[in-house]
C-alpha cells in the first residue's frame, strides 16, 4: 500500500529513478482495483456488462484518475534502467510491447545514471553511515534524525531543539 501512495504522491514527477518494487506494487494494486471495479459496474449494471460495457463508470473514471501517475512511475522505472521515457511510445507497436515489459522487469542500473542516483542503493544505505535515523511521518522513509526536510517526499520538520537554541 506504501508503493502506490508514494507513486500517487509523485504524480507530476517524470524525472528521477522508479525501482521494480515501486513499479510493480502500483501496477498489482491498479490491476486489483479495476478487476474489483468491474465486479461492482457488473452487479450495479448487469444488462450493461452483458452487452460488453465492462468497463463501466467505475473503473473507467479510476482509470482516468491513475492515468498520468501510471505514466510517470513506468517514465521513471524506464530511467531506472538507464532508458529514456520515450521508450514507453513503443507499447502503441503490437507485440512491441514485450520489449518493454522486458525493460520493466529488468535491475536497476547500479550506482548513479544520467537519470539520479539508484533509490536502492539509497534505501540500503539510509543508515548506514548518516548516524541515527528516524522515520518520516508522511512517507515512512529512513531519513537522519538531525534532518528538517524529508529527502523522499519533502516533508519540512520544525529545527531540531539544539538548533533552536543556538540560535
Amino acid at each position: 500500500m506504501h508503493w502506490y501512495f508514494e507513486v500517487l504522491k509523485k504524480y507530476t514527477v517524470f524525472n528521477g529513478r522508479a525501482r521494480r518494487k515501486e513499479y510493480w506494487y502500483f501496477s498489482l494494486f491498479n490491476i486489483i482495483v479495476i478487476i474489483v471495479l468491474i465486479f461492482i459496474n457488473a452487479v450495479i449494471d448487469p444488462a450493461g456488462f452483458r452487452q460488453g460495457a465492462g468497463f463501466g463508470p467505475l473503473s473507467s473514471m479510476y482509470v482516468l484518475v491513475t492515468l498520468i501517475p501510471g505514466i510517470a512511475v513506468s517514465v521513471r522505472r524506464l530511467h531506472d534502467t538507464d532508458r529514456s521515457g520515450w521508450w514507453l511510445l513503443i507499447g502503441f507497436i503490437p507485440l512491441a510491447s514485450i520489449v518493454l515489459l522486458v525493460f520493466m522487469v529488468q535491475d536497476s542500473t547500479p550506482g548513479e545514471n544520467k537519470f539520479g542516483s539508484n533509490p536502492k542503493e539509497s534505501t540500503l544505505n539510509a543508515g548506514a553511515a548518516e548516524g541515527p535515523t528516524k522515520k518520516c511521518p508522511d512517507c515512512a522513509e529512513l531519513i537522519r534524525l538531525d534532518a528538517t526536510k524529508c529527502r523522499y517526499c519533502g516533508k519540512v520538520f520544525d529545527p531540531p531543539v539544539s538548533a533552536q537554541q543556538d540560535l
